[in-house]
Protein backbone atom coordinates (compact mmCIF):
# COMPACT_ATOMS: atom_id res chain seq x y z
CA UNK A 1 0.00 0.00 0.00
CA UNK A 2 0.64 3.67 -0.38
CA UNK A 3 2.37 4.98 2.55
CA UNK A 4 4.09 8.65 2.98
CA UNK A 5 4.83 8.22 -0.75
CA UNK A 6 6.74 4.64 -0.36
CA UNK A 7 5.22 1.36 -1.49
CA UNK A 8 5.06 -0.81 1.56
CA UNK A 9 3.76 -4.20 3.10
CA UNK A 10 0.90 -4.42 4.47
CA UNK A 11 0.73 -7.94 5.81
CA UNK A 12 3.80 -10.98 4.84
CA UNK A 13 2.00 -14.09 6.37
CA UNK A 14 -0.97 -11.86 7.98
CA UNK A 15 -1.50 -9.14 10.65
CA UNK A 16 -2.84 -11.26 13.25
CA UNK A 17 0.27 -13.67 13.26
CA UNK A 18 2.60 -11.56 12.64
CA UNK A 19 1.40 -9.32 15.84
CA UNK A 20 1.45 -12.90 17.92
CA UNK A 21 4.83 -13.74 16.73
CA UNK A 22 6.29 -10.13 17.73
CA UNK A 23 4.48 -10.25 21.15
CA UNK A 24 6.24 -13.96 21.65
CA UNK A 25 9.00 -14.53 19.65
CA UNK A 26 11.07 -11.78 17.57
CA UNK A 27 9.82 -9.83 14.39
CA UNK A 28 11.81 -7.00 12.14
CA UNK A 29 10.45 -4.70 10.32
CA UNK A 30 11.87 -2.52 7.35
CA UNK A 31 11.20 1.15 8.44
CA UNK A 32 13.58 3.18 6.00
CA UNK A 33 10.44 5.13 5.30
CA UNK A 34 11.54 7.06 8.26
CA UNK A 35 13.41 10.46 8.62
CA UNK A 36 16.68 10.94 9.74
CA UNK A 37 19.16 13.55 9.75
CA UNK A 38 22.30 14.24 11.49
CA UNK A 39 22.95 17.30 13.55
CA UNK A 40 26.97 18.25 13.94
CA UNK A 41 28.84 21.35 15.44
CA UNK A 42 29.40 22.70 18.48
CA UNK A 43 26.30 24.35 19.29
CA UNK A 44 23.96 21.32 18.05
CA UNK A 45 23.21 20.68 22.05
CA UNK A 46 22.04 23.88 22.19
CA UNK A 47 20.37 23.92 18.72
CA UNK A 48 18.36 20.74 19.45
CA UNK A 49 17.29 22.01 23.11
CA UNK A 50 15.71 25.04 21.66
CA UNK A 51 13.68 22.86 18.84
CA UNK A 52 12.79 20.25 20.57
CA UNK A 53 10.75 19.47 24.38
CA UNK A 54 12.88 17.01 26.51
CA UNK A 55 16.07 17.71 27.57
CA UNK A 56 18.71 17.37 25.10
CA UNK A 57 21.71 18.35 27.18
CA UNK A 58 20.63 15.57 29.80
CA UNK A 59 22.71 13.01 26.95
CA UNK A 60 25.78 11.94 27.37
CA UNK A 61 27.54 9.96 24.17
CA UNK A 62 25.52 6.99 23.64
CA UNK A 63 22.00 8.03 25.01
CA UNK A 64 19.00 9.18 23.63
CA UNK A 65 15.47 10.20 24.31
CA UNK A 66 11.88 10.33 23.03
CA UNK A 67 10.92 14.03 22.25
CA UNK A 68 8.75 16.58 20.66
CA UNK A 69 8.94 19.41 18.49
CA UNK A 70 6.35 21.89 18.63
CA UNK A 71 5.42 24.67 16.51
CA UNK A 72 5.01 28.99 18.48
CA UNK A 73 1.50 27.98 19.92
CA UNK A 74 2.95 24.73 21.81
CA UNK A 75 1.14 22.42 18.98
CA UNK A 76 2.90 19.13 17.96
CA UNK A 77 4.98 19.08 14.81
CA UNK A 78 6.02 15.44 15.08
CA UNK A 79 7.05 13.34 17.86
CA UNK A 80 11.06 11.83 17.45
CA UNK A 81 13.83 10.36 18.86
CA UNK A 82 17.46 11.95 19.53
CA UNK A 83 20.62 9.77 20.27
CA UNK A 84 23.96 11.72 20.67
CA UNK A 85 26.43 10.04 18.65
CA UNK A 86 29.68 12.30 19.69
CA UNK A 87 30.20 15.27 21.70
CA UNK A 88 28.86 16.97 18.91
CA UNK A 89 27.03 15.05 16.78
CA UNK A 90 23.20 13.30 17.07
CA UNK A 91 20.89 11.63 14.84
CA UNK A 92 17.28 12.59 15.01
CA UNK A 93 14.76 10.26 13.76
CA UNK A 94 10.94 10.98 12.91
CA UNK A 95 8.00 10.05 11.17
CA UNK A 96 8.20 9.33 7.93
CA UNK A 97 4.97 11.74 6.59
CA UNK A 98 6.83 14.76 8.18
CA UNK A 99 10.45 14.11 6.46
CA UNK A 100 10.53 17.28 4.39
CA UNK A 101 8.39 19.45 7.06
CA UNK A 102 10.41 18.36 10.00
CA UNK A 103 13.82 19.12 8.11
CA UNK A 104 12.42 22.62 6.71
CA UNK A 105 11.45 23.52 10.17
CA UNK A 106 15.42 22.11 11.68
CA UNK A 107 16.96 24.35 9.03
CA UNK A 108 14.87 27.35 9.48
CA UNK A 109 15.94 27.20 13.29
CA UNK A 110 19.54 26.01 13.26
CA UNK A 111 21.96 28.96 14.42
CA UNK A 112 25.32 29.33 15.04
CA UNK A 113 27.87 26.41 14.20
CA UNK A 114 25.16 23.70 13.31
CA UNK A 115 25.58 21.71 10.43
CA UNK A 116 22.38 19.49 9.57
CA UNK A 117 21.99 16.61 6.83
CA UNK A 118 19.32 14.57 6.08
CA UNK A 119 20.58 11.01 5.52
CA UNK A 120 17.06 9.61 4.98
CA UNK A 121 17.68 8.20 1.64
CA UNK A 122 21.75 7.09 2.52
CA UNK A 123 20.66 5.05 6.06
CA UNK A 124 18.35 1.91 5.76
CA UNK A 125 16.60 1.43 9.16
CA UNK A 126 15.35 -1.85 10.78
CA UNK A 127 13.08 -2.76 13.58
CA UNK A 128 13.69 -6.18 15.53
CA UNK A 129 11.32 -6.44 17.97
CA UNK A 130 10.09 -9.06 20.21
CA UNK A 131 11.21 -10.97 23.56
CA UNK A 132 13.90 -12.96 21.59
CA UNK A 133 15.38 -9.70 19.74
CA UNK A 134 18.28 -9.86 22.03
CA UNK A 135 19.10 -13.70 20.58
CA UNK A 136 18.78 -12.99 17.18
CA UNK A 137 21.07 -10.08 16.74
CA UNK A 138 23.62 -11.55 19.20
CA UNK A 139 24.16 -14.20 16.68
CA UNK A 140 25.28 -11.89 13.96
CA UNK A 141 26.40 -8.28 15.97
CA UNK A 142 30.00 -8.31 17.22
CA UNK A 143 28.74 -6.02 20.29
CA UNK A 144 27.04 -7.21 23.56
CA UNK A 145 23.65 -6.15 22.57
CA UNK A 146 22.10 -7.25 25.66
CA UNK A 147 24.84 -4.45 27.63
CA UNK A 148 22.74 -1.91 25.57
CA UNK A 149 19.79 -0.22 27.53
CA UNK A 150 16.78 1.42 26.79
CA UNK A 151 17.32 3.79 24.65
CA UNK A 152 21.13 3.53 24.38
CA UNK A 153 22.81 2.82 21.71
CA UNK A 154 26.15 0.92 20.39
CA UNK A 155 28.24 0.45 17.04
CA UNK A 156 28.52 -2.78 16.00
CA UNK A 157 29.29 -4.63 12.22
CA UNK A 158 26.19 -6.94 11.06
CA UNK A 159 27.38 -9.09 8.02
CA UNK A 160 30.10 -7.01 7.56
CA UNK A 161 28.26 -3.76 7.55
CA UNK A 162 28.25 -0.86 9.85
CA UNK A 163 25.05 -0.32 11.89
CA UNK A 164 24.30 1.98 14.57
CA UNK A 165 22.06 -0.39 16.60
CA UNK A 166 19.62 1.66 19.51
CA UNK A 167 17.25 -0.27 22.18
CA UNK A 168 13.73 1.26 21.08
CA UNK A 169 11.20 0.26 19.16
CA UNK A 170 7.18 0.84 18.73
CA UNK A 171 5.93 -2.18 19.95
CA UNK A 172 5.63 -1.87 23.44
CA UNK A 173 8.17 -5.08 23.11
CA UNK A 174 12.19 -5.01 23.88
CA UNK A 175 14.20 -4.96 20.43
CA UNK A 176 16.47 -2.71 18.61
CA UNK A 177 16.00 -0.23 15.61
CA UNK A 178 19.32 -0.98 13.27
CA UNK A 179 20.53 1.76 11.24
CA UNK A 180 22.49 0.65 8.31
CA UNK A 181 25.10 3.07 7.19
CA UNK A 182 26.51 3.64 3.07
CA UNK A 183 22.98 1.94 2.20
CA UNK A 184 21.49 4.28 -0.12
CA UNK A 185 17.77 3.91 -1.61
CA UNK A 186 19.47 3.61 -5.73
CA UNK A 187 22.31 0.79 -4.21
CA UNK A 188 20.86 -1.07 -1.57
CA UNK A 189 22.80 -3.97 -1.80
CA UNK A 190 24.15 -3.77 1.71
CA UNK A 191 20.61 -3.04 3.28
CA UNK A 192 19.50 -6.37 1.54
CA UNK A 193 22.36 -8.09 2.75
CA UNK A 194 21.50 -7.52 6.50
CA UNK A 195 18.06 -7.88 6.29
CA UNK A 196 18.43 -11.34 4.83
CA UNK A 197 21.34 -12.25 7.93
CA UNK A 198 19.17 -11.39 10.43
CA UNK A 199 16.15 -13.78 8.72
CA UNK A 200 18.64 -16.41 8.70
CA UNK A 201 20.11 -16.28 12.35
CA UNK A 202 16.33 -15.98 13.39
CA UNK A 203 15.05 -18.83 11.95
CA UNK A 204 15.63 -21.25 15.15
CA UNK A 205 13.21 -18.23 16.97
CA UNK A 206 10.39 -18.15 14.33
CA UNK A 207 11.69 -14.60 13.32
CA UNK A 208 8.78 -13.21 10.75
CA UNK A 209 9.24 -10.25 8.57
CA UNK A 210 6.17 -8.16 9.17
CA UNK A 211 4.38 -5.40 8.09
CA UNK A 212 2.45 -1.91 8.30
CA UNK A 213 -0.61 -4.15 9.79
CA UNK A 214 1.09 -5.36 12.94
CA UNK A 215 3.02 -2.13 13.36
CA UNK A 216 -0.08 -0.33 13.92
CA UNK A 217 -1.88 -2.66 15.70
CA UNK A 218 1.24 -3.39 17.97
CA UNK A 219 1.95 0.57 18.85
CA UNK A 220 -2.03 0.79 19.26
CA UNK A 221 -1.91 -2.15 21.79
CA UNK A 222 1.17 -0.39 23.59
CA UNK A 223 -0.93 3.09 23.95
CA UNK A 224 1.81 4.94 21.89
CA UNK A 225 0.03 7.76 19.59
CA UNK A 226 0.05 7.91 15.72
CA UNK A 227 1.30 11.38 14.27
CA UNK A 228 -1.57 12.51 11.71
CA UNK A 229 -4.29 10.29 14.00
CA UNK A 230 -3.62 10.88 17.40
CA UNK A 231 -1.27 13.93 17.15
CA UNK A 232 -1.11 16.41 15.31
CA UNK A 233 0.06 20.78 15.37
CA UNK A 234 -4.04 21.59 16.83
CA UNK A 235 -2.87 19.04 19.61
CA UNK A 236 -0.49 19.79 22.66
CA UNK A 237 1.37 17.59 24.76
CA UNK A 238 -0.79 18.01 27.97
CA UNK A 239 -3.70 16.90 25.84
CA UNK A 240 -2.38 13.84 24.33
CA UNK A 241 -0.30 12.62 27.84
CA UNK A 242 2.65 13.56 26.45
CA UNK A 243 4.04 16.42 29.15
CA UNK A 244 6.56 13.77 30.34
CA UNK A 245 8.85 15.05 27.69
CA UNK A 246 8.20 18.48 28.69
CA UNK A 247 11.06 20.27 29.89
CA UNK A 248 9.91 23.75 31.09
CA UNK A 249 12.81 24.87 32.87
CA UNK A 250 14.66 25.29 29.82
CA UNK A 251 13.75 27.76 26.41
CA UNK A 252 12.16 25.84 23.60
CA UNK A 253 10.28 26.73 20.47
CA UNK A 254 6.43 26.85 21.99
CA UNK A 255 7.23 26.77 25.73
CA UNK A 256 5.75 30.17 26.73
CA UNK A 257 2.33 28.56 25.81
CA UNK A 258 3.03 25.22 26.97
CA UNK A 259 3.71 26.67 30.59
CA UNK A 260 0.45 28.23 29.91
CA UNK A 261 -1.17 25.21 29.73
CA UNK A 262 -0.29 23.87 32.13
CA UNK A 263 -1.00 26.26 34.79
CA UNK A 264 -4.67 26.36 33.17
CA UNK A 265 -5.16 22.66 32.17
CA UNK A 266 -6.78 21.36 29.07
CA UNK A 267 -10.05 20.96 27.43
CA UNK A 268 -9.47 17.31 26.12
CA UNK A 269 -7.36 14.84 27.28
CA UNK A 270 -6.38 11.16 25.56
CA UNK A 271 -7.82 8.11 26.83
CA UNK A 272 -7.42 4.49 26.16
CA UNK A 273 -10.81 2.69 25.93
CA UNK A 274 -11.60 -1.35 25.70
CA UNK A 275 -15.20 -2.40 24.58
CA UNK A 276 -17.22 -4.57 26.42
CA UNK A 277 -18.45 -6.90 23.72
CA UNK A 278 -16.13 -8.13 20.34
CA UNK A 279 -16.87 -5.19 18.57
CA UNK A 280 -14.39 -2.86 16.60
CA UNK A 281 -13.71 1.21 17.22
CA UNK A 282 -12.54 2.75 14.19
CA UNK A 283 -11.38 6.30 13.60
CA UNK A 284 -14.19 9.30 14.14
CA UNK A 285 -16.26 7.23 15.80
CA UNK A 286 -18.33 9.16 18.55
CA UNK A 287 -17.83 8.78 22.22
CA UNK A 288 -20.44 9.00 24.91
CA UNK A 289 -21.49 9.79 28.28
CA UNK A 290 -24.94 10.18 29.79
CA UNK A 291 -26.24 10.32 26.16
CA UNK A 292 -24.20 12.71 25.11
CA UNK A 293 -21.28 13.14 22.84
CA UNK A 294 -17.82 14.21 24.79
CA UNK A 295 -14.96 13.19 22.26
CA UNK A 296 -14.37 10.92 19.54
CA UNK A 297 -12.04 7.72 18.83
CA UNK A 298 -8.26 8.84 16.95
CA UNK A 299 -7.21 5.23 16.34
CA UNK A 300 -9.07 1.77 16.95
CA UNK A 301 -8.73 -2.28 16.01
CA UNK A 302 -9.29 -5.52 17.64
CA UNK A 303 -6.56 -6.84 19.84
CA UNK A 304 -5.77 -10.49 19.15
CA UNK A 305 -5.01 -10.65 22.70
CA UNK A 306 -7.54 -9.24 24.63
CA UNK A 307 -10.26 -10.55 21.73
CA UNK A 308 -11.78 -7.21 22.34
CA UNK A 309 -11.65 -3.93 20.72
CA UNK A 310 -9.48 -1.24 21.88
CA UNK A 311 -9.07 2.76 21.18
CA UNK A 312 -7.26 5.65 21.54
CA UNK A 313 -9.18 9.05 21.58
CA UNK A 314 -9.76 12.13 23.04
CA UNK A 315 -12.81 13.30 25.42
CA UNK A 316 -13.62 16.59 27.32
CA UNK A 317 -11.10 16.82 30.52
CA UNK A 318 -13.61 17.00 33.07
CA UNK A 319 -15.18 13.55 31.74
CA UNK A 320 -11.74 11.72 31.60
CA UNK A 321 -12.21 10.20 35.03
CA UNK A 322 -15.31 8.62 34.57
CA UNK A 323 -15.48 4.68 33.77
CA UNK A 324 -18.90 4.97 32.02
CA UNK A 325 -18.63 5.76 28.33
CA UNK A 326 -20.39 4.51 25.15
CA UNK A 327 -19.12 4.27 21.49
CA UNK A 328 -21.00 4.75 19.08
CA UNK A 329 -20.87 2.59 16.00
CA UNK A 330 -23.07 2.79 13.33
CA UNK A 331 -26.77 2.80 14.35
CA UNK A 332 -25.98 1.79 18.33
CA UNK A 333 -23.89 1.99 21.43
CA UNK A 334 -21.22 -0.26 22.69
CA UNK A 335 -20.34 -0.10 25.90
CA UNK A 336 -16.53 0.94 27.34
CA UNK A 337 -14.54 0.21 29.71
CA UNK A 338 -11.63 3.76 30.52
CA UNK A 339 -8.08 2.26 31.06
CA UNK A 340 -4.85 3.07 31.04
CA UNK A 341 -2.40 1.82 28.02
CA UNK A 342 -0.84 -0.29 27.60
CA UNK A 343 -4.18 -2.46 26.90
CA UNK A 344 -1.72 -6.23 27.39
CA UNK A 345 -0.86 -7.43 30.54
CA UNK A 346 2.85 -6.09 31.38
CA UNK A 347 3.69 -9.36 33.57
CA UNK A 348 2.79 -11.19 30.23
CA UNK A 349 3.89 -9.27 27.51
CA UNK A 350 6.22 -5.85 26.74
CA UNK A 351 9.44 -5.06 27.77
CA UNK A 352 8.94 -4.90 31.63
CA UNK A 353 7.49 -8.58 31.63
CA UNK A 354 9.50 -10.62 34.61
Amino acid sequence: MDFAGFSLPLWFKGIIVEAFTVRNSVGIFDVTHMGRAIVRGDDSRKFLDIVTTNDASSLRVGDGQYSLICNDLGGIKDDLLVFRLADCEYIVIYNAANRSKDFEWLSRNAKGSVELKDVSDQVAMYSLQGPKAVDVLQRTADVNVDNIPRFGSAWSKIDGAKTLITRTGYTGEDGFEIFVWDASVTRPQVAVSVWKKLLEVGKPNGIEPCGLGARDLLRLEAGFCLYGTDIDESTNPYEAKLGFVVKLHKEFIGRSRLQEVKEEGTEKSRVGLVTVNKVIPRYGFPIIRSGAVVGEVTSGSLSPILDKGIAIGYVRTGDSNSDSFEIKIRDRSEQVRLVKPPFYDTTKYGYMRK
